[in-house]
């Protein structure tokens, strides 16, 4: 009984995280952001046409720079990372999903061409080491920015735990992902970017 309610509130969440994300693309037009509300491949040129020049989050849009400390109190930026294909990762330590998902990040950071930034929720999390210890306790290597203030995560619209974006070389949102991916899904959605 308890996991069926448990069940059903998990995906009543899950459906009010995807009609608030869907229904803020819908409501601000004219936030510098081009809305993609359309699959029709027929309408792909053009919505990456106008979306061209934009920063945003949609595919085909310049993903918005921004710069952090990572674990090790090292400055990020995204813009140093110009050229090259880029996974950027949001999480938190007490995010199972999250969790389960970060030894598979870890395996396509040792294995494919591509910059992983795994941004820890800062702000969210119970005690500000939390972040390091897991890290430490898994030994994932790759760069771990803090988002202390949840300003970046609001710019890149984080309404579920994980959250990831791809990025190609030229620094444009090709991929994003709602919710954990598992390896073989990484590894396809990185090889169709440049």
């Amino acid at each position: 009984m308890k996991r069926t309610i448990l069940g059903l509130v998990l995906i009543a969440m899950i459906g009010w995280v995807l009609v608030d994300f869907v229904g803020k693309d819908v409501a601000e037009p004219d936030s510098g952001r081009t809305p993609v509300l359309s699959t029709n491949t027929e309408d792909e040129g053009v919505e990456e046409a106008a979306a061209q020049d934009t920063v945003g989050v949609g595919r085909g849009q310049i993903a918005p720079d921004f710069e952090l400390r990572t674990l090790e109190g090292e400055t990020v930026r995204l813009s140093d990372y110009r050229g090259q294909r880029v996974f950027i990762n949001f999480w938190a330590t007490w995010c199972p999903p999250c969790r389960a998902e970060m030894p598979d990040i870890q395996k396509i950071s040792e294995e494919e061409d591509v910059a992983v930034l795994a941004v820890n929720l800062a702000y969210t999390e119970k005690d500000p080491g939390d972040a390091g210890r897991f890290a430490e306790e898994f030994g994932f290597t790759f760069p771990m920015p803090l988002d202390e203030d949840g300003r970046l995560a609001e710019e890149y619209r984080v309404f579920a735990y994980p959250t990831s974006y791809m990025i190609d070389s030229e620094g444009r949102v090709q991929f994003v992902a709602m919710g954990a991916m598992n390896y073989d899904m990484m590894r396809r959605e990185l090889s169709k970017l440049k």
